[in-house]
């Protein structure tokens, strides 16, 4: 029998082997190569591999693993990409900006100067007005109690009687502290006006030619022997060095006399004012009523409604009105300068007062009324 005969199979034809790739570069080929089998062409077409069959050539390793990024990835990435040029532009427009726009210096911090406590001023003439009533104050009667009152204010253990040689008579009426300069070291200089009333002054010592002819004349009266000196009155200054010590003020020393001054120091003249006579001439009756009222007491009863204006003391009357001027201008409040006799005391003074009418109105009538009256004149 013959044996049947076979066909030897096919034998693929012979294709030679692509050379390996260096070591270095096969897992980027084979990495490669992998992508371009996913990626569909328009006319190559190639089976779809099983799903047993491993994607990668033998031995080769891909150094990364593609995964689809999540939407709130993205989100985020944008919005540091936002922020970071975001800076970056705030840079640049300030950098930009201070090319053409020198930035101001600050300013610098207030200097505080520690001016320490201040000086009880006010204790401090309290203190030099007591002290310089009882300085000013003695009798030779009675030489300890002018003591006893300058002990309350000089320190502990000074000599209080140093000063007076425990004769004569004088008294203080009135006390008026006045300026206090402050010397450092707790030390000031306080400045005290008073009216004393004591001993007229006397003439000078007579001659001996006057004395040689009194020896003629005859003695006086035993009654006009024993009559009291004329007394007087009369303004004294006084200047108290005081010190601040263990917390109160004290004397430290004897004071001195100093004088008081005769007349004041010149001032500008006020400036001049323009009156408008027409209106002056028209509310004098309504400024004499209220004077004549206003000294007897019932100033209210002429006033303006809701004017507080206190009556003047008893025993004054109304002279008369030497002058009322009042200022130009217009509205329903209207200024004006009236001088004034005053009987007073037996006599005749002068007055100078600024008054303020106000216009009231009514469904009746339409008047002027005294609002405001100040003593002394104030441009």
């Amino acid at each position: 029998m013959l044996a049947p005969q076979t066909t030897p199979a096919a034998q693929p034809s012979a294709t030679p082997a692509p050379a390996p790739a260096p070591a270095g570069l096969q897992q980027w080929t084979d990495a490669a190569a992998r992508l371009q089998s996913q990626t569909p062409g328009p006319t190559r077409t190639e089976p779809a591999a099983p799903e047993s069959a491993p994607r990668t050539a033998p031995g080769s390793q891909v150094p990364w693993k593609i995964e689809d990024e999540k939407s709130g990835s993205k989100f985020a990435v944008k919005v540091g990409r936002g922020v970071l040029w975001g800076v970056v532009a705030l840079a640049a427009i300030t950098g930009i900006r201070s090319w053409f726009w020198t930035p101001a210096p600050p300013k610098p911090a207030p200097t505080k100067v520690d001016s320490g406590p201040q000086y009880p001023v006010q204790e401090a003439q309290a203190v030099a007005a007591r002290f310089a009533r009882s300085y000013l104050t003695w009798d030779e009667a009675d030489p300890q109690a002018r003591v006893g009152a300058l002990a309350r204010d000089m320190p502990r253990g000074a000599e209080t009687a140093a000063g007076w040689n425990s004769k004569g008579h004088q008294e203080v009426l009135v006390v008026l502290p006045s300026t206090v300069s402050v010397l450092g070291d707790k030390r000031a200089r306080v400045r005290v006006d008073l009216l004393v009333s004591g001993p007229a002054p006397t003439d000078s010592a007579p001659s001996d030619k006057d004395k040689g002819d009194k020896k003629d004349e005859p003695k006086k009266d035993d009654a006009k022997k024993d009559a009291k000196p004329a007394s007087a009155t009369r303004w004294m200054g006084l200047e108290v060095p005081v010190v601040q010590a263990s917390g109160r003020v004290v004397v430290t020393g004897e004071p001195g006399i100093v004088g008081v001054p005769n007349s004041g120091p010149s001032v500008p003249a006020p400036a001049a004012k323009s009156n408008d006579m027409e209106f002056s001439d028209k509310t004098r009756g309504v400024v004499e009523e209220f004077f004549s009222k206003y000294a007897t007491g019932e100033p209210g009863s002429v006033a303006a409604p809701g004017a507080s204006i206190p009556a003047l003391p008893s025993g004054m009357t109304l002279g008369s009105i030497r002058n009322w001027a009042v200022d130009e201008g217009g509205g329903t409040d209207r200024v004006g300068t009236a001088v004034v006799s005053w009987n007073v005391g037996g006599a005749e003074i002068e007055q100078t007062y600024r008054v303020k009418l106000t216009r009231v109105s009514s469904a009746q009538a339409e008047r002027w009324q005294v609002a405001e009256v100040h003593g002394g004149f104030t441009p």
